[in-house]
């Protein structure tokens, strides 16, 4: 056991290398997608085409030579780093339910997009629309926390409910836009907008530099807060850091896993990180690692099969869960917090 420990770290930071590479050309594609019109760069758009064409013809598939492909591709793999990333804290932190809340908060976001484009004619990003709605639901369920004497779950459990009825009644009063909203719903690739895509670009780059900035006093909440309250820590701000991100990341997941499966993301790859993890920092690894087995082996399974996308991805999530499960030997109650 002492020999394969070193062994097994070094691969773990392999993986976190090899992601945290794949996630900078992901960011680069939508960039070069985004500036394609610049001359230099117009160049190497069409030059990346080629490429995919060449890629299509080797696979047999009809997939990388689009555009729009790309971009749901870039955009998954994003979510498989930040929604475990963000997610191995709400776990620890028993708030596992707060990324469905915030799921359907977003969807209300959407639901007001499509109204106001369709009574006044805008023309505006849906998803911009969804995240604004979505911090705003995040700081309602962050105040609702602090100032109600009920269970922790009681105002989660509200505006779960609240958004997506609200999110329904704004959707019924809109009958004429022509948008498909079960893309949103239960997700779709070509929800993905080029507008969406660099928003989750912009997403991700923030997350990580906040998680990076503020590892250690996130860390200290999530395992004794009284303590970091104690220690004058800003429990509060940190807090709301966190609900925050979470917001954020969830509007740009909806995108590909839809309202109702976005949650999966911030929960199992975690939940398979913790059965063979040792350490905190060691679960924030396994858990981006497993994130992206998700991605790619649920957009494998979703292009060969002409399988939805976002279920394709739970379930991929799911079956690596489980095989984490059986491979498992201990107890997770021996998580270190180092």
């Amino acid at each position: 056991m002492s020999r394969t420990l070193p062994h097994r770290r070094q691969l773990e930071h392999v993986g976190i290398a090899l992601t945290a590479v794949l996630a900078v050309a992901m960011i680069g594609l939508l960039a070069i997608d985004a500036l394609r019109a610049a001359p230099l760069v117009g160049e190497v758009y069409d030059q990346a085409r080629i490429a995919g064409w060449w890629a299509d013809h080797y696979l047999g598939t009809n997939v990388f030579y689009h555009p729009f492909m790309w971009r749901s591709i870039a955009t998954g793999i994003l979510i498989g780093v930040v929604a475990p990333l963000v997610g191995t804290y709400l776990v620890h932190r028993e708030m596992a339910l707060i990324g469905e809340t915030l799921a359907h908060t977003a969807f209300a976001g959407v639901a007001v997009g499509l109204l106001v484009s369709a009574t006044t004619g805008w023309n505006g990003s849906l998803m911009l629309v969804a995240l604004v709605v979505g911090i705003l639901g995040a700081l309602g369920v962050q105040w609702l926390a602090e100032r109600t004497d009920t269970y922790g779950d009681v105002p989660i459990a509200i505006m779960l409910t609240g958004s997506f009825a609200v999110g329904t009644l704004v959707i019924s009063l809109d009958q004429t836009s022509g948008i498909n909203i079960r893309g949103y719903i239960f997700g779709n690739i070509s929800v993905v907008t080029p507008s969406g895509a660099q928003l989750m670009a912009v997403i991700s780059v923030l997350v990580v530099a906040a998680i990076v900035a503020t590892y250690k006093q996130l860390l200290f909440i999530t395992f004794d807060e009284q303590a970091a309250r104690v220690a004058r820590l800003n429990v509060t701000w940190y807090n709301t850091l966190l609900i925050v991100m979470t917001a954020v990341v969830v509007v740009g997941a909806m995108q590909i896993l839809g309202v109702i499966l976005v949650a999966a993301m911030l929960v199992v790859p975690v939940a398979a990180a913790t059965q063979i993890a040792r350490s905190f920092r060691e679960t924030l690894y396994c858990s981006i690692l497993f994130g992206q087995v998700a991605v790619i082996g649920g957009f494998v399974l979703s292009i060969s099969q002409g399988l939805p996308t976002g279920g394709s991805i739970v379930v991929v999530a799911i079956a690596s869960y489980l095989l984490a499960v059986f491979a498992s030997s201990r107890s997770t109650a021996a998580l270190s917090t180092h």
